[in-house]
C-alpha cells in the first residue's frame, strides 16, 4: 500500500486523486492510501459510500458525479477505488462515465475483489430488477493487489470468495483446482505463501480469459459458472442475506447438477466440487422459490432472445457455455430446495 503514489507516478495524471472508499475500509486503510498519494505530489479527495451491495446504485453514481464536478476533476484526475467488489464496481462505473471516462485505479482490499472483479475491466451498478444491469467494459490503468489486506476480513466473507477461487479450477485449471483441494487448511489459517499463490494463479487465469474475448462474445462467459443462478438468488433475496460468494456457491451446485444431468460431467467429479465448498463452508441449498429464481435467471445479461445460457462444467478444469431448457433448471433447484427443508 505504501507504494501506490510511486507506482501511480510514471503516468500522466493530474495531481488530484479521489479516493473511492467506505467508512470500514478508510478506517483500516484510508490514511495508508492518502499519505502514500501525498508523498508522490497528488492531492487525495475522499469519496465515502456506505458499505453493501444495495449502495451499488444510480443513486451513488449521481452524488459522485457531484462531488468530482464540485472538486473541480478533469480528465486526467485518477479515480482510485479502495475496497472491495462494490466499491471497485461503483468507482469503477464513475470512471468509466464521468467526462466519457477518466483513469481508473483499483486497489482491492477483499479476497474477492483481488481475484475476480478488480480484474477484467467489468464496471456496473445494479437495478431493481437484476444485478450489475447498468455497467461498461473499461480496463483500469493499474490493479495494485496488496494480499495482506485481506487479514482484516470478516471470516464469513473470506470464505465466500473461496467461491470463486474454487471456480477458477473448476473452469480452467484441473491442477490448481486439485492444490485447493491440498491446501485449503492453510488457505483458510491465511497462510501468505499459499494466499499468494492463489490470487496470482486466479489473476493469471481471469487474464488469460479476458485477454481472448474482452466483451464477453464468447469464452469470457465460462468465468459467469454459478452467476446465473447465484445473480438470480441475490435479487431474489434483495442483496441482504447472501454474500456474492455464497450464492455463486450455490449457483456451482445448481450448474454442477445440470451438467450430471446432461452428461457432462459424473457424478464423482461434482461430488469434489461439493466437498470442497463445504470444507470451504460454503452453502450448497436454498429456500427461494425455483419459479421466482428462473423469472429473475430470465432479466440477466446471459439471456439472448429469451433463451438463457448456462456455463457449465463438462469435467474438472474444462467449461463450456450451452443454453439449457428450463425443466433442468427447475429441476435442479427443485432437488436443492428439497434438502435444505
Amino acid at each position: 500500500m505504501s507504494r501506490l503514489g510511486e507506482l501511480l507516478s510514471p503516468f500522466p495524471l493530474s495531481r488530484k486523486a479521489f479516493l473511492f472508499t467506505d467508512p470500514t475500509v478508510n478506517d483500516l486503510f484510508g490514511r495508508e492510501a492518502q499519505q502514500a498519494l501525498r508523498q508522490a505530489g497528488f492531492s487525495p479527495f475522499l469519496f465515502l459510500v456506505p458499505p453493501g451491495e444495495r449502495n451499488k446504485s444510480l443513486a451513488w453514481v449521481r452524488r459522485a458525479y457531484d462531488f468530482l464536478i464540485q472538486e473541480g476533476a478533469d480528465r486526467k484526475s485518477p479515480v482510485v477505488a479502495l475496497g472491495g467488489g462494490v466499491i471497485g464496481d461503483l468507482a469503477g462505473f464513475v470512471a468509466a462515465t464521468f467526462m466519457r471516462g477518466v483513469p481508473l485505479v483499483q486497489v482491492p482490499t477483499s479476497l474477492l475483489a483481488q481475484i475476480d472483479s478488480s480484474v477484467g475491466g467489468k464496471v456496473a451498478v445494479n437495478h431493481p430488477g437484476g444485478k450489475n444491469l447498468i455497467g461498461a467494459f473499461y480496463q483500469p490503468l493499474l490493479v495494485m493487489i496488496d494480499v495482506t489486506l485481506v487479514e482484516t476480513l470478516p471470516e464469513r466473507d473470506f470464505r465466500a470468495a473461496l467461491a470463486e477461487v474454487i471456480k477458477y479450477g473448476l473452469i480452467y485449471d484441473s491442477s490448481f483446482f486439485s492444490y485447493l483441494e491440498q491446501n485449503l487448511d492453510r488457505l483458510l489459517e491465511l497462510d501468505r505463501e499459499v494466499l499468494s499463490f492463489v490470487v496470482k494463479r486466479c489473476c493469471e487465469i481471469k487474464a488469460a480469459v479476458v485477454g481472448r474475448d474482452e466483451r464477453e462474445e464468447g469464452i469470457r462467459a465460462i468465468l459467469n459458472y454459478g452467476h446465473t443462478v447465484g445473480h438470480a438468488l441475490e435479487a431474489a433475496t434483495n442483496f441482504r442475506i447472501y454474500r456474492h460468494g455464497e450464492a455463486v456457491a450455490i449457483g456451482m451446485e445448481a450448474e454442477g447438477r445440470i451438467a450430471e444431468y446432461l452428461g457432462l460431467w459424473g457424478g464423482e467429479q461434482r461430488r469434489r466440487q461439493q466437498g470442497i465448498l463445504m470444507s470451504a463452508g460454503l452453502p450448497l441449498s436454498t429456500q427461494a422459490r425455483p419459479e421466482r429464481l428462473l423469472r429473475l435467471m430470465y432479466r440477466d445479461k446471459k439471456v439472448r432472445d429469451g433463451r438463457t445460457f448456462f456455463a457449465l462444467t463438462r469435467g474438472i478444469g474444462d467449461a463450456i457455455v450451452q443454453e439449457i431448457e428450463e425443466g433442468l433448471i427447475l429441476r435442479a433447484l427443485r432437488e436443492m430446495r428439497r434438502k435444505s427443508a
